[in-house]
């Protein structure tokens, strides 16, 4: 199935969409979601991205990110794609959005997105999807922010940028 994003304006104001690759080639702005995954400890859920990824393979990010498709919320994205990656469903709450532009330099794809964040809540075992997900971990706060200081090249910049604001 080919997939689409959609593109918006710096004040989310929807322009059309385009196919997803094309979008990550031209850099231009575009829809996305990131979800922040806490436990009852307030350790956090990270994922490293399947090898099989486009772009940025094996990096290590936040619980779940994706695009929002035509005609679907941010809120309704959020919870379709944290249930397509890692198996849960999750009550989510929005926290912040920001814009970000970034470029893989192994392969050349940018980043160019309007970010909107959600958090929540978890307890249990994450079947996550093998072709979404390589590796999930629990990890602290404080753990976290030290390893992304010591180790940024490890870690997705749109994660980075969110770590920034906790």
């Amino acid at each position: 199935m080919t997939e689409f994003v959609v593109l918006v304006d710096e004040k989310d104001h929807v322009l059309g969409t385009m196919e997803k690759m094309e979008a990550h080639v031209k850099g231009l702005l575009h829809r996305a979601i990131s979800v922040l995954i806490f436990n009852e400890k307030g350790d956090m859920l990270i994922q490293q991205r399947a090898a099989e990824k486009y772009h940025w393979p094996l990096i290590w990010a936040n619980a779940c990110c994706s695009h929002p498709r035509e005609h679907e919320s941010y809120s309704e994205a959020a919870h379709r794609r944290v249930f397509e990656e890692l198996g849960i469903q999750v009550k989510l709450e929005k926290k912040f959005e920001f814009i970000y532009k970034a470029t893989d330099t192994a392969t050349g794809l940018i980043e160019h997105e309007l970010d909107c964040v959600f958090e929540g809540n978890y307890e249990g075992k994450i079947p996550y999807n093998t072709n979404e997900v390589e590796a999930v971990k629990w990890i602290s706060i404080p753990e976290l922010k030290k390893d992304i200081a010591e180790n940024q090249e490890k870690y997705a910049f749109w994660f980075r940028q969110i770590m920034m604001q906790l």
